[in-house]
């Protein structure tokens, strides 16, 4: 029975897939507009002294630069491995 139910069920056509795809890469550049050219250099290396300590993934660092009237924040937030 669950051969039947794994080939009746439902797929998600390649247009749908392809769209969402480029919504999260057009997002993604959205976010990125406006940032100093310093900032993936800045990012490469936080996670190279990160990974001194702990072994994490590309994903796991989210960097995010918020500037309001002449003071900016840079905000670092990592997901580690639990132990």
């Amino acid at each position: 029975m669950k051969l039947l139910d794994f080939l009746k069920r439902e797929r998600k056509k390649s247009a749908s897939v392809a769209k969402e795809r480029l919504q999260i890469i057009v997002a993604h550049q959205r976010t990125q507009r406006g940032q100093p050219d310093y900032m993936p250099l800045l990012e490469k290396e936080l996670l190279e002294v990160i990974r001194r300590y702990v072994q994490i993934d590309d994903d796991a660092v989210n960097i995010t630069l918020d500037s309001e009237d002449n003071c900016s924040v840079l905000e670092l937030n990592v997901t580690l491995p639990r132990a």
